[in-house]
């Protein structure tokens, strides 16, 4: 069994929030593998101390920690691929299959408290029958698996979140993880045992495209800013607004990459339209008509069509 994550870190179990993320910040850079190139031990103590302050640094998993301890893992709200979903039954519903019996009954004691007598065979430890020869019960049938197809926001798809769902008449809370393709399948424990399959559909954003990791944000542009130069002020994934720089003689369809601020590490693209007007009167179209002199362009020159 892994050692106490508290004791991993360092700290007492009343210990802060920001004492638990000194105290990790600390070993982290302590053990990181930069530092410790080839250092074995020093990895497996960063793996562990990442490992602790993914559970303690969230309230829910820190909370699920101290009532069960590592049995909680995998206990009450255990989410696999899914991450933890957590049914509005209550902590009654707690998923003792795969569990080690002795430490199942143990879970269950300290829930319903007093004694757990006859519980042995729902534990799947062996019983006496006649003549005093061991039996083992019959394994339980597995449950079969349910899926359901539910509709998540572009912004918790691209960045992770918490959704409420109503399956099957029990309200619950599922954990998105960051990244999630519209199609994708996680699964999560069913509130009476055996899992769900969740089929992810992804409502398109209002003004974000998504290709792979990366997010196009399309951009129009005046034919003067076009032909020019200017800078836009466009807003990111993370909700920032940041000022691009257009070069002068800008078409449309042309892509400036914003490093990092697509999906998990994916870029951003700014896509040019360039929006063309109508010469309003004669003197508008006359200095067009200069302007393509003074600069002539062979845009359909070296097609293989033309």
């Amino acid at each position: 069994m892994p050692r106490d994550y508290y004791e991993v870190l360092g700290v007492k179990r009343d210990a802060s929030e920001a004492e638990i993320k000194s105290a990790y910040r600390k070993l982290a850079r302590k053990y990181h593998p930069d530092r410790n190139p080839g250092d074995k031990q020093a990895e497996e103590n960063f793996k562990e101390v990442q490992g602790a302050y993914d559970v303690l640094s969230e309230k829910e998993k820190r909370a699920q920690y101290d009532r069960f301890g590592f049995q909680g893992e995998n206990g009450p709200g255990g989410g696999g691929a899914g991450g933890p979903f957590r049914w509005g039954a209550g902590p009654e519903h707690v998923d003792v299959q795969g569990m080690d019996p002795e430490a199942a009954e143990e879970l269950l004691r300290g829930i319903f408290g007093g004694g757990l007598g006859g519980m042995g065979d729902v534990f799947g430890r062996t019983a006496r029958g006649a003549g005093g020869r061991t039996r083992r019960p019959r394994p339980a049938e597995p449950e079969a698996e349910t899926e359901h197809e539910i509709t998540i926001p572009f912004l918790t798809a691209a960045e992770g979140g918490s959704i409420d769902l109503n399956i099957n008449g029990q309200q619950g809370s599922v954990r998105i993880p960051a990244g999630v393709e519209d199609g994708q399948v996680i699964r999560v424990p069913a509130p009476s045992g055996g899992r769900v399959r969740l089929k992810l559909r992804i409502e398109p954003h209002p003004y974000f495209k998504r290709e792979g990791k990366d997010v196009v944000l399309e951009v129009p542009l005046s034919l003067p800013e076009a032909v020019l130069g200017t800078k836009v002020d466009v807003p990111t994934l993370a909700g920032e607004r940041l000022t691009v720089k257009v070069p002068p003689g800008t078409s449309s369809g042309s892509r400036l990459r914003l490093r990092g601020r697509g999906i998990q590490g994916g870029d951003q693209f700014i896509e040019t339209k360039v929006v063309v007007p109508a010469p309003k009167d004669e003197r508008s179209r006359e200095l067009i008509e200069e302007f393509a002199r003074l600069n002539p362009q062979g845009p359909r020159d070296g097609l293989p069509w033309n």
